[in-house]
């Protein structure tokens, strides 16, 4: 073969070799680099954070755990760290380091292995930014050329802000506010040089560095980091001495529970639905965008609300269990346990009949699967909202019972008991049925009525009794109230008022579900939402002015522009003349005062007033009620309509009138809430408290027979 043949070929190999090189770097490098935009607008993922109204952070939407911070709130300290430990001339280079590269790939040849890596910060936020981990050339190239690019594009400070904010720290928690949460419970302004230098000696391994599951190894990592920081002059010896004798103090897992667990799961799932529908937020992403949601919840008197349930179902719960027998109910298990086998995922997959046929049969006759149906139903469910009545803000909303998720009973975003169900209020909704009568003008609060058994004929001949015990004799409209008589509550509703005018005004005072202009209103036998009845009672307290619930305050973005800005109150509606609010009050008084709502006195000494409420068979357990500041009510039931209470003791004034004493005894005990007006405006004084004994003497409601009043020829009795 000629020379000059030979060498043709060489150059023609030469050429191909450049060639698809070429072509390679063009398609794998340089087709894959981000483009200008992408470099000026970084993809990054942050968390919106939803505020309680004193600004702190009650939950998060995410999908990666990133709260932005900017420079000026991060800590000196921590560049010191970052840049003592991982690129010492980040503010001499152009986003790569060319004599690191060579040390490095040098280290790497004469061990056989990448032992040593040559990333500069910049080329780290890259890769954070813009690309995955995979240890290959094209990788690197990319990285490389981005990080020259970022440089261009961005200060110096920019880049350490981007990645703070950016970087993975471990326990899922992105960029440095969340890590600083997750790890100390602290803001970032907040942390010390030796938890900075934590957090930074984290960035090597989080896992395997975390002190949590090996302290000896963190502390040892740490201490790596502070004498680093010595060696670049960002600490003195002494300094570094003193910071590497802390002990690394971790938070407890009760205050991260606290912190990120959510304490208001439903009131957040209920902003989450709400806001996906948002117009206003069409072209934001809840999870990624960053934004930051204040609302008007107040995380305390949320835990509050969580406390009172809880110490109540503790033993309430325990009671039920007990009295509660499937022996007698063998019918109903079967026909539950069959219809949660039939919303089981395995039935649902199945391909055929048969498939589906041998599924249920097996989940049916499954010990495990029956007994977990069994504990789902017969968890006593609560719902609890506290409002603001004088602008709707709504300050604590529980949507399930605490002790549901521990007993395999649903999860944290369970069905929400507030604003998700619809149950009758039984005789919660007789305030509505008297402040008809007293606005129509017919009574007054001392208005004597019979109150023995009362039947109403209709039109076409069809008559109607009200259940309940039948009372003897004549009794004022306050005790009939304070007692909760149906019979009264009855010849109201079709003799001094009509129902079509109470539908009108409970309509106007805010309950918002379809309601049937029949006398068996009186009772309560229209279902209603737990939040409408609390906020419609409300407007008792606000002077006759029906204001909506409103949870939301304002939404800003990322950089805290607002993108809304609410308004408290929403809106409002003059529904009720006042003077007939401060009468309601004051009869509604005589109900905690020794009426059916009298356990409120076992915990809170101070002017309440409120209606309890219980349905047929003790199928739901009702108070609704008022202190001079607060509105708030408490619903207790069972998802399933064919599970009841078993007896007297789940009865409103029993079951849910306890867990209203404990809510606003512990309110009114925390002086930083700023609740302190202790009486209602008429009230001379402080309220006396009963004594135990008589707190403890329940009334019985429409099975109490009160004392009859004798006829004063002032007060005639109405047809």
């Amino acid at each position: 073969m000629k020379a000059s043949s030979k060498a043709g070929y060489i150059l023609a190999a030469a050429v191909l070799v450049v060639t698809v090189a070429a072509l390679w770097f063009d398609a794998a490098v340089i087709g894959t680099l981000p483009s200008l935009e992408q470099l000026e607008n970084p993809p990054q993922e942050f968390a919106t954070r939803i505020l309680d109204r004193n600004g702190h952070l009650i939950e998060s939407f995410f999908v990666k755990r990133r709260l932005y911070v900017p420079y000026d709130s991060i800590p000196g300290a921590f560049f010191q760290a970052l840049i003592a430990t991982e690129d010492r001339q980040f503010y001499n280079h152009w986003g790569i380091h060319l004599w690191r590269i060579i040390k490095a790939g040098m280290k790497n040849l004469l061990a056989l292995r990448a032992k040593e890596g040559a990333s500069t910060i910049t080329q780290q936020l890259a890769r954070n930014l813009y690309f995955n981990q995979e240890p290959t050339l094209a990788r690197k190239l990319r990285e490389a050329i981005t990080a020259i690019q970022i440089e261009h594009t961005y200060t110096k400070n920019e880049i350490l802000e981007m990645y703070a904010n950016t970087v993975n720290f471990g326990r899922g928690a992105y960029g440095i506010y969340v890590a600083s949460q997750e790890y100390f419970g602290k803001r970032p302004q907040q942390l010390t040089p030796d938890e900075c230098a934590y957090l930074v000696a984290l960035l090597k391994a989080p896992a395997t560095y975390d002190a949590q599951v090996n302290y000896e190894r963190a502390l040892r990592r740490r201490n790596l980091v502070l004498s680093l920081m010595e060696d670049a002059g960002f600490l003195t010896a002494q300094q570094r001495a003193q910071y590497s004798r802390q002990p690394i103090v971790l938070a407890s897992e009760s205050s991260l529970a606290q912190r990120w667990g959510g304490i208001a799961p439903h009131f957040v799932e209920m902003l989450r639905k709400k806001l996906s529908r948002d117009p206003r937020l069409q072209n934001f992403d809840l999870y990624r965008d960053g934004l930051t949601i204040e609302t008007t919840l107040d995380a305390r008197i949320q835990r509050y609300a969580v406390e009172a349930a809880r110490e109540q179902l503790d033993q309430f719960q325990r009671e039920f269990d007990r009295s509660w027998s499937w022996n007698a109910h063998r019918e109903l298990l079967d026909a539950i346990v069959q219809k949660a086998a039939q919303a089981h995922p395995s039935y649902l997959a199945a391909d055929s009949p048969q498939d589906q046929e041998r599924i249920l049969r097996m989940l049916c006759r499954s010990p495990r699967f029956v007994d977990s149906v069994k504990r789902a139903v017969t968890t006593v469910q609560c719902g609890i909202v506290v409002l603001d009545p004088r602008t709707g803000a709504i300050l604590a909303m529980v949507g399930s019972s605490p002790l549901a998720f521990e007993r395999g009973a649903g999860s944290r975003y369970s069905l929400n008991h507030c604003t998700e169900i619809r149950r009758q209020p039984g005789s919660a909704f007789k305030p509505f049925v008297y402040a008809a009568a007293l606005a129509d003008g017919t009574i007054t609060p001392s208005t004597l009525i019979d109150a023995s058994a009362y039947t109403y004929t209709f039109a076409d001949g069809r008559t109607w009794s009200p259940r309940g015990t039948a009372h003897s004799g004549i009794v004022d409209v306050t005790t009939a109230l304070k007692f909760s008589i149906n019979t009264v509550a009855a010849r109201l509703i079709t003799q001094y008022t009509t129902p079509q005018r109470v539908v009108a005004l409970a309509r106007k005072m805010g309950i918002t579900t379809p309601m049937d202009p029949y006398p068996a209103l009186a009772l309560g036998v229209e279902e209603v939402y737990p939040i409408d009845l609390v906020n419609a009672y409300g407007t008792f307290l606000n002077g006759g002015i029906a204001v909506p619930p409103v949870a939301l305050l304002a939404i800003r973005d990322r950089m805290g522009r607002v993108i809304y800005r609410g308004k408290l109150p929403a809106s409002a509606t003059d529904a009720l003349p006042q003077h007939i609010c401060r009468t309601m009050i004051r009869m509604l008084q005589s109900v905690v005062d020794g009426g059916t709502g009298s356990t409120v006195r076992r915990f809170f000494r101070y002017d309440a007033a409120g209606k309890t409420g219980t349905t047929n068979d003790y199928a739901d357990a009702w108070f609704v009620g008022m202190t001079p500041e607060l509105v708030a009510g408490v619903w207790l039931g069972f998802d399933d309509h064919r599970i009841k209470f078993t007896g007297a003791y789940g009865m409103g004034g029993k079951a849910a009138a306890p867990i209203w004493g404990r809510l606003m005894a512990k309110i009114y005990a925390d002086p930083t809430l700023g609740f302190r007006q202790r009486s209602f405006p008429d009230r001379d004084s402080s309220l006396v408290p009963l004594a135990p004994e008589q707190a403890e003497q329940v009334i019985e409601e429409d099975r109490f027979v009160p004392p009859p009043v004798q006829l004063h020829p002032a007060e005639p009795i109405r047809p």
